[in-house]
């Protein structure tokens, strides 16, 4: 009879309780949050928008499903969706009239360089899909940006028109062209998409509700965004109070432009905020957010390139272990 009891009590390690979370789970719900903006960016580019997406999207999955099988002779890892993901990430990350085998070398570096050769899922120090975003942008500087005009369906793949992006005009006027201001669409344009750009750059609205809904679900916390919006704020207005602007130009203009143009909706809420490359507890999460804010407008205002979203994620990315030494006292632990 002592035994039977005894076998009722087993020893394990924590957890011992299960939120009923999951990788999937979490993976499905950001696709979930992405598709309402991906679906503004096939309306606006059309079969390119489709195409550009499907490849990345395959070119992620066959890769670490290879590389699992082949290289690290592990269990497949493609049922988690981060995979599928990271694909679609990248896809938002590019033109949409980008030649297919650039799609698929950037894939091929996402998963092989920045994801599989750490080991996988949860051991990457980088976001695979702005590495593989940023090696093409480095490698293939006049396709990447080379930004097809918005006609949904009526031109090709391959012969859509190009254009320059709001966030480059806008670089552009703050030179002293006042003149490239009048290529910056209105500002209620660019909240539902209708612009050029990346994939990920159109509906700043979208994206924004797409990030409330992870709030909502509890996948991410506001601590990164906010603090990433905030401080693209304060700078911008900054910029403005000092007389850094063009005279077209107003200070609350150039505050919102600067938060709702470039990829700084799809970064603060969705790339920023991935579990393995950013901090854990709350005040680094903070810091990471207020470090890439800053970043991104230095980049922005004294730098070669328009937009350096995802330059900021990527240094603070390696930031990111450092920032994790910031953690609550133990209780009862004493002062050193």
């Amino acid at each position: 009879k002592n035994k039977t009891i005894m076998k009722q009590f087993i020893v394990s390690p924590a957890p011992h309780f299960h939120s009923g979370d999951s990788v999937r789970k979490n993976m499905l719900l950001v696709i979930i949050a992405l598709l309402p903006a991906y679906a503004v960016s096939v309306w606006q580019f059309g079969w390119g928008a489709l195409i550009t997406t499907a490849i990345s999207v395959a070119a992620c999955v066959l890769f670490e499903w290879l590389i699992a099988k082949y290289i690290l002779k592990q269990k497949s890892t493609i049922g988690d969706l981060s995979a599928v993901l990271t694909g679609l990430l990248l896809a938002f990350n590019l033109p949409s009239n980008l030649p297919w085998w650039i799609v698929i070398i950037g894939a091929l570096v996402a998963i092989g360089v920045a994801k599989m050769s750490f080991g996988g899922l949860g051991q990457n120090i980088f976001n695979p899909a702005l590495v593989g975003r940023v090696f093409l942008l480095i490698s293939f500087p006049a396709q990447m940006t080379t930004w097809p005009v918005p006609q949904g369906f009526a031109t090709s793949y391959v012969d859509a028109a190009t254009g320059a992006t709001p966030l480059a005009a806008m670089k552009v006027a703050l030179t002293g062209s006042d003149s490239m201001m009048s290529a910056v669409p209105e500002m209620w344009d660019i909240l539902i998409g209708k612009m050029g750009g990346s994939l990920g750059e159109v509906s700043a609205l979208l994206l924004l509700a797409g990030g409330i809904f992870l709030i909502a679900t509890r996948v991410i916390t506001w601590h990164i965004p906010v603090s990433i919006m905030a401080t693209v704020a304060l700078f911008a207005a900054v910029t403005g109070w000092a007389g850094m602007l063009p005279e077209s130009v107003c200070t609350g203009e150039y505050v919102m432009l600067s938060l709702c143009t470039g990829g700084m909706m799809l970064g603060a809420w969705f790339m920023a905020t991935d579990y393995v490359t950013s901090p854990m507890s709350n005040w680094g999460k903070i810091i990471f957010g207020v470090g890439i804010g800053v970043i991104v407008m230095v980049i922005r205002t004294w730098g070669a390139y328009p937009e350096g979203m995802s330059f900021a994620i990527l240094i603070m990315n390696a930031c990111a272990p450092l920032l994790n030494l910031i953690r609550p006292k133990r209780f009862g632990e004493k002062k050193k």
